[in-house]
């Protein structure tokens, strides 16, 4: 099993086969600086310890129908107390195997919606496929950082490793640039995607006289066709 250094990573997994297969996850994970408490459901949050604000988190919309939990938040911290026992005597267990890391197989950045100029839309860049966690994502407009995005907590993948979602809100702008950089301590320099405006929110130039150029040269071709059959038939009563 993986280990990171100074953490310990412990799940597990409920699926049920019916018509449709799910997956019910919970995540403690520790380290001696750092740690995590997560409740998932099919690859989503359902909620998750905030150890900085004390309290539980539930990241859905106001008009989900969410699952709550009792006291859970308490529930986290005592999880803590128990992974960060469990840490020490994995680590002396450990201590003469060698780590691993895996640098990001994907990293991408897209809009949520259809982009439209002047229109508030969220700039969303996605992690996947490292280890161990987490990764740390920034964002820049126009080469000037910005700040007031958000990131969920690390997202175990069925491979073992991660998944990470940074979002940002912006204004779609003409000339505006976005980018996402990623830094994880598995990369000798951070990956950095580029998301121009503009660029998104223009259409193809040659579809439109592509598809005139071809719908012409198709009643061109039927027109020839139609012009020799009655040529013939003509030359046949004649």
């Amino acid at each position: 099993m993986k280990m990171k250094e100074l953490l310990l990573f412990l799940s597990c997994v409920l699926c049920v086969c019916a018509d449709v297969l799910h997956e019910d996850i919970a995540i403690n994970a520790c380290s001696d600086s750092d740690g995590e408490f997560m409740y998932g459901l099919d690859g989503e949050e359902k909620g998750y310890a905030d150890f900085n604000k004390q309290e539980f988190i539930y990241p859905q919309p106001p008009f989900i129908d969410r699952t709550t939990y009792a006291n859970p938040y308490e529930q986290a911290v005592a999880n803590q107390q128990i992974c960060r026992s469990n840490l020490k005597i994995r680590r002396d267990a450990m201590k003469d195997i060698p780590l691993e890391h895996d640098a990001p197989s994907g990293v991408t950045i897209y809009t949520r919606d259809e982009v439209e100029f002047g229109v508030l839309n969220t700039l969303i860049c996605h992690v996947t496929g490292f280890y161990p966690a987490p990764v740390n994502v920034s964002w820049t407009k126009n080469e000037q950082k910005v700040t007031g995005s958000s990131i969920n907590v690390p997202y175990p993948n069925k491979d073992g490793t991660f998944t990470q979602i940074s979002r940002l809100q912006f204004t779609p702008q003409q000339g505006d640039v976005y980018s996402c950089t990623v830094q994880h301590l598995s990369l000798t320099k951070p990956e950095t995607r580029l998301y121009d405006v503009e660029a998104s929110g223009q259409s193809d130039p040659g579809v439109g006289p592509a598809a005139f150029c071809g719908v012409g040269l198709t009643v061109g071709l039927l027109g020839v066709a139609a012009g020799t059959f009655f040529l013939i038939k003509g030359n046949e009563c004649s």
